[in-house]
Protein backbone atom coordinates (compact mmCIF):
# COMPACT_ATOMS: atom_id res chain seq x y z
CA UNK A 1 0.00 0.00 0.00
CA UNK A 2 1.25 3.05 -0.81
CA UNK A 3 1.09 5.55 2.00
CA UNK A 4 0.14 8.94 -0.13
CA UNK A 5 -1.89 6.98 -3.11
CA UNK A 6 -4.06 4.90 -0.47
CA UNK A 7 -6.77 2.81 -2.51
CA UNK A 8 -10.04 3.12 -1.36
CA UNK A 9 -11.57 -0.99 -1.10
CA UNK A 10 -14.48 -1.07 -3.07
CA UNK A 11 -17.63 -3.41 -2.72
CA UNK A 12 -18.89 -4.30 -6.52
CA UNK A 13 -19.42 -1.43 -8.89
CA UNK A 14 -20.53 0.86 -5.95
CA UNK A 15 -19.60 4.67 -6.84
CA UNK A 16 -20.87 5.90 -3.02
CA UNK A 17 -18.47 4.25 -0.80
CA UNK A 18 -19.85 3.73 2.77
CA UNK A 19 -17.30 2.97 5.47
CA UNK A 20 -17.88 2.40 9.32
CA UNK A 21 -14.77 2.67 11.86
CA UNK A 22 -14.62 1.49 14.66
CA UNK A 23 -10.87 0.85 15.80
CA UNK A 24 -8.28 1.54 18.63
CA UNK A 25 -7.22 4.76 16.78
CA UNK A 26 -7.41 5.91 13.22
CA UNK A 27 -5.38 4.91 10.33
CA UNK A 28 -1.82 6.82 11.22
CA UNK A 29 -0.16 7.52 7.96
CA UNK A 30 -0.43 10.42 5.67
CA UNK A 31 -2.13 9.61 2.94
CA UNK A 32 -4.64 10.35 -0.44
CA UNK A 33 -6.92 9.06 -2.67
CA UNK A 34 -9.06 10.20 -5.86
CA UNK A 35 -12.29 10.03 -3.76
CA UNK A 36 -13.49 12.93 -1.78
CA UNK A 37 -13.99 11.92 1.54
CA UNK A 38 -16.91 13.11 3.86
CA UNK A 39 -16.01 11.88 7.55
CA UNK A 40 -18.37 12.11 10.25
CA UNK A 41 -16.12 11.63 13.59
CA UNK A 42 -19.07 9.94 15.86
CA UNK A 43 -16.12 9.34 18.88
CA UNK A 44 -12.62 10.09 18.95
CA UNK A 45 -10.19 13.35 19.58
CA UNK A 46 -7.41 14.57 17.49
CA UNK A 47 -5.78 16.28 14.85
CA UNK A 48 -6.23 16.34 11.66
CA UNK A 49 -3.21 17.79 8.86
CA UNK A 50 -4.22 18.41 5.29
CA UNK A 51 -1.97 19.39 3.12
CA UNK A 52 -0.08 21.88 5.34
CA UNK A 53 -3.01 23.12 8.12
CA UNK A 54 -4.11 21.62 10.77
CA UNK A 55 -7.34 21.30 12.81
CA UNK A 56 -8.50 19.95 15.94
CA UNK A 57 -11.07 17.44 15.80
CA UNK A 58 -13.40 15.78 18.42
CA UNK A 59 -16.39 13.67 18.50
CA UNK A 60 -19.80 15.29 16.34
CA UNK A 61 -17.60 17.38 14.16
CA UNK A 62 -18.20 16.35 10.01
CA UNK A 63 -14.66 17.01 7.06
CA UNK A 64 -14.39 17.36 3.73
CA UNK A 65 -11.39 16.27 2.54
CA UNK A 66 -10.95 17.01 -1.07
CA UNK A 67 -9.96 14.33 -3.97
CA UNK A 68 -5.94 13.78 -3.67
CA UNK A 69 -5.34 15.97 -0.76
CA UNK A 70 -2.66 14.58 1.21
CA UNK A 71 -4.46 14.17 4.99
CA UNK A 72 -4.01 12.42 7.89
CA UNK A 73 -6.26 12.28 11.23
CA UNK A 74 -3.81 11.43 14.25
CA UNK A 75 -5.61 10.88 17.53
CA UNK A 76 -4.36 12.14 20.44
CA UNK A 77 -1.33 10.06 22.18
CA UNK A 78 -3.87 8.49 24.78
CA UNK A 79 -5.41 6.61 22.22
CA UNK A 80 -2.15 4.79 21.68
CA UNK A 81 -1.51 2.09 23.76
CA UNK A 82 -4.97 2.32 25.48
CA UNK A 83 -8.13 1.10 25.90
CA UNK A 84 -9.92 3.36 24.55
CA UNK A 85 -12.01 3.22 20.88
CA UNK A 86 -12.29 5.63 17.94
CA UNK A 87 -15.60 5.54 15.82
CA UNK A 88 -16.03 7.38 12.37
CA UNK A 89 -18.70 7.17 9.30
CA UNK A 90 -17.19 7.91 5.96
CA UNK A 91 -18.35 8.60 2.80
CA UNK A 92 -15.95 8.31 -0.48
CA UNK A 93 -17.31 9.36 -3.61
CA UNK A 94 -15.15 10.41 -7.21
CA UNK A 95 -17.19 13.14 -9.00
CA UNK A 96 -14.37 12.59 -11.76
CA UNK A 97 -15.02 8.91 -11.86
CA UNK A 98 -18.53 7.80 -12.94
CA UNK A 99 -20.59 9.97 -11.15
CA UNK A 100 -19.10 12.55 -13.54
CA UNK A 101 -22.04 11.91 -15.65
CA UNK A 102 -24.70 12.37 -12.59
CA UNK A 103 -23.11 15.95 -12.14
CA UNK A 104 -22.69 16.65 -15.63
CA UNK A 105 -26.42 17.45 -16.02
CA UNK A 106 -27.85 20.92 -15.92
CA UNK A 107 -30.02 20.22 -13.06
CA UNK A 108 -27.09 18.99 -10.63
CA UNK A 109 -25.24 22.34 -12.31
CA UNK A 110 -24.75 23.88 -8.41
CA UNK A 111 -23.70 20.84 -7.22
CA UNK A 112 -20.86 21.04 -9.56
CA UNK A 113 -19.73 24.13 -8.87
CA UNK A 114 -20.20 23.65 -5.00
CA UNK A 115 -17.78 20.62 -5.61
CA UNK A 116 -15.49 22.80 -7.99
CA UNK A 117 -15.24 25.59 -5.15
CA UNK A 118 -14.32 23.63 -1.88
CA UNK A 119 -12.44 21.29 -4.03
CA UNK A 120 -9.73 21.89 -1.31
CA UNK A 121 -12.27 20.35 1.15
CA UNK A 122 -14.35 22.02 4.14
CA UNK A 123 -14.99 21.36 7.97
CA UNK A 124 -19.14 21.78 8.61
CA UNK A 125 -20.27 24.24 10.72
CA UNK A 126 -21.57 22.91 14.19
CA UNK A 127 -25.08 23.92 13.56
CA UNK A 128 -25.30 21.77 10.19
CA UNK A 129 -23.78 18.13 12.26
CA UNK A 130 -27.54 16.80 13.00
CA UNK A 131 -28.81 17.59 9.61
CA UNK A 132 -25.87 16.22 7.61
CA UNK A 133 -24.93 13.30 10.13
CA UNK A 134 -28.75 12.37 9.55
CA UNK A 135 -28.48 11.99 6.01
CA UNK A 136 -25.05 10.39 6.19
CA UNK A 137 -26.80 7.04 8.49
CA UNK A 138 -29.62 7.22 5.70
CA UNK A 139 -27.20 6.89 3.24
CA UNK A 140 -25.38 3.62 5.09
CA UNK A 141 -28.26 2.05 5.36
CA UNK A 142 -30.03 2.17 1.70
CA UNK A 143 -28.53 0.94 -1.72
CA UNK A 144 -29.46 1.51 -5.31
CA UNK A 145 -31.39 4.30 -6.69
CA UNK A 146 -32.49 5.39 -2.83
CA UNK A 147 -28.77 5.93 -2.05
CA UNK A 148 -28.14 8.12 -4.66
CA UNK A 149 -31.74 9.99 -3.88
CA UNK A 150 -30.40 10.47 -0.27
CA UNK A 151 -27.07 11.50 -1.71
CA UNK A 152 -28.31 13.99 -4.07
CA UNK A 153 -30.18 15.50 -0.49
CA UNK A 154 -26.46 15.27 1.18
CA UNK A 155 -25.23 17.25 -1.68
CA UNK A 156 -28.06 20.09 -1.57
CA UNK A 157 -27.51 20.48 2.36
CA UNK A 158 -23.93 20.97 1.73
CA UNK A 159 -24.65 23.70 -0.78
CA UNK A 160 -27.04 25.40 1.25
CA UNK A 161 -24.89 26.45 3.71
CA UNK A 162 -23.00 29.77 3.85
CA UNK A 163 -21.11 29.19 6.69
CA UNK A 164 -18.19 26.52 5.13
CA UNK A 165 -14.42 26.67 6.09
CA UNK A 166 -11.91 25.47 3.35
CA UNK A 167 -9.73 23.00 4.99
CA UNK A 168 -6.78 23.84 2.48
CA UNK A 169 -5.79 24.41 -0.83
CA UNK A 170 -4.69 22.69 -3.81
CA UNK A 171 -1.12 22.77 -3.67
CA UNK A 172 2.29 21.48 -4.49
CA UNK A 173 1.65 19.16 -2.10
CA UNK A 174 -0.28 17.03 -4.25
CA UNK A 175 3.34 16.36 -6.16
CA UNK A 176 5.01 14.41 -3.68
CA UNK A 177 6.72 11.40 -4.46
CA UNK A 178 6.08 8.32 -2.37
CA UNK A 179 9.30 8.58 -0.53
CA UNK A 180 8.74 11.94 0.00
CA UNK A 181 5.38 11.42 1.45
CA UNK A 182 7.09 8.31 3.49
CA UNK A 183 9.75 10.55 4.97
CA UNK A 184 6.56 13.50 5.58
CA UNK A 185 4.87 11.22 6.98
CA UNK A 186 7.05 9.86 9.75
CA UNK A 187 8.07 13.66 10.36
CA UNK A 188 3.95 14.69 11.30
CA UNK A 189 4.12 11.34 13.43
CA UNK A 190 6.84 12.10 15.22
CA UNK A 191 5.96 15.98 15.89
CA UNK A 192 2.20 14.68 16.72
CA UNK A 193 2.98 11.97 19.20
CA UNK A 194 5.68 13.86 21.02
CA UNK A 195 4.41 17.64 20.81
CA UNK A 196 4.41 17.88 24.44
CA UNK A 197 8.35 17.07 25.18
CA UNK A 198 11.26 19.24 24.52
CA UNK A 199 11.88 17.88 20.81
CA UNK A 200 14.69 19.46 18.91
CA UNK A 201 15.22 20.37 14.98
CA UNK A 202 18.25 17.22 15.62
CA UNK A 203 15.36 15.38 16.79
CA UNK A 204 12.93 15.44 13.86
CA UNK A 205 15.79 15.80 11.66
CA UNK A 206 17.04 11.96 12.50
CA UNK A 207 13.14 10.85 11.99
CA UNK A 208 13.64 11.88 8.66
CA UNK A 209 17.21 10.56 8.05
CA UNK A 210 18.56 13.82 7.25
CA UNK A 211 20.74 16.45 8.15
CA UNK A 212 19.39 19.55 9.92
CA UNK A 213 20.09 22.02 7.64
CA UNK A 214 18.68 19.49 4.49
CA UNK A 215 16.00 18.66 6.92
CA UNK A 216 15.01 21.99 6.93
CA UNK A 217 14.97 22.74 3.29
CA UNK A 218 12.73 20.00 2.60
CA UNK A 219 10.48 20.61 4.85
CA UNK A 220 10.10 24.10 4.13
CA UNK A 221 10.01 23.39 0.41
CA UNK A 222 7.14 20.78 1.21
CA UNK A 223 4.78 22.34 4.08
CA UNK A 224 5.93 26.06 3.67
CA UNK A 225 6.10 25.89 7.55
CA UNK A 226 9.54 26.09 9.42
CA UNK A 227 9.99 23.40 12.14
CA UNK A 228 9.16 25.94 14.86
CA UNK A 229 6.21 27.24 13.08
CA UNK A 230 4.52 23.80 12.81
CA UNK A 231 5.43 22.26 16.10
CA UNK A 232 4.19 25.93 17.64
CA UNK A 233 0.61 25.33 15.53
CA UNK A 234 0.33 21.71 16.53
CA UNK A 235 0.67 22.94 20.52
CA UNK A 236 -1.51 25.53 19.89
CA UNK A 237 -4.04 23.37 18.44
CA UNK A 238 -3.85 20.71 21.49
CA UNK A 239 -3.75 24.26 23.53
CA UNK A 240 -6.97 25.09 21.82
CA UNK A 241 -8.78 21.64 22.64
CA UNK A 242 -7.46 21.43 26.22
CA UNK A 243 -8.86 24.98 26.82
CA UNK A 244 -12.25 24.12 25.51
CA UNK A 245 -12.45 20.88 26.93
CA UNK A 246 -12.09 22.13 30.79
CA UNK A 247 -10.68 19.71 32.99
CA UNK A 248 -7.88 22.16 33.91
CA UNK A 249 -7.42 24.59 36.55
CA UNK A 250 -5.32 27.13 34.71
CA UNK A 251 -4.27 28.82 31.27
CA UNK A 252 -0.48 28.02 32.78
CA UNK A 253 -1.24 24.36 33.47
CA UNK A 254 -2.90 23.97 29.76
CA UNK A 255 0.63 25.84 28.16
CA UNK A 256 2.90 23.48 30.05
CA UNK A 257 1.52 19.94 29.36
CA UNK A 258 1.34 21.26 25.79
CA UNK A 259 5.10 21.48 25.32
CA UNK A 260 5.27 24.96 26.38
CA UNK A 261 8.14 25.94 28.95
CA UNK A 262 7.35 29.56 29.82
CA UNK A 263 3.39 31.32 29.76
CA UNK A 264 4.82 34.08 28.76
CA UNK A 265 6.04 32.36 25.51
CA UNK A 266 2.50 30.71 25.70
CA UNK A 267 0.73 33.73 25.25
CA UNK A 268 3.22 35.37 22.33
CA UNK A 269 2.91 32.32 19.97
CA UNK A 270 -0.74 31.80 21.10
CA UNK A 271 -1.37 35.35 19.83
CA UNK A 272 0.73 34.86 16.96
CA UNK A 273 -1.07 31.93 15.73
CA UNK A 274 -4.58 32.79 16.24
CA UNK A 275 -4.45 36.63 16.49
CA UNK A 276 -5.93 36.24 19.99
CA UNK A 277 -4.79 35.75 24.18
CA UNK A 278 -5.50 32.63 25.37
CA UNK A 279 -8.49 34.26 27.78
CA UNK A 280 -9.65 35.86 24.63
CA UNK A 281 -10.07 32.29 22.32
CA UNK A 282 -11.86 31.25 25.42
CA UNK A 283 -14.01 33.95 25.88
CA UNK A 284 -15.37 33.99 22.39
CA UNK A 285 -15.41 29.76 22.24
CA UNK A 286 -17.93 30.21 25.42
CA UNK A 287 -20.07 32.69 23.42
CA UNK A 288 -20.29 30.70 20.25
CA UNK A 289 -21.32 27.85 22.30
CA UNK A 290 -23.60 29.94 24.09
CA UNK A 291 -25.27 31.31 21.00
CA UNK A 292 -25.42 27.53 19.24
CA UNK A 293 -27.32 26.22 22.40
CA UNK A 294 -29.59 28.99 22.29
Amino acid sequence: MKVLQFTIPVPGEKNIIVQRDRLPFMYQHLHRHDEVQLTWIIKGEGTLVVENNMYPFRANEIFCIGANQPHVFKNDPIYYGGNLEVEALTIFFNPSGKLHFLFDLTETKLIRQFLQKYRSGFILPEEMTDEISSLMLKIEQQSGIDQIISFLELMRACCASSQLKELGSVSEMVQFSENEGLRLGRIYNFILSNYAEQITLDDVAKQAHMTPQAFCRFFKKRTRHTFVSFLNEVRINEACKKLTEGGFDSISTVAYTCGFNSITNFNRVFKAVLGKSPSEYVESYTLHAYDVAS
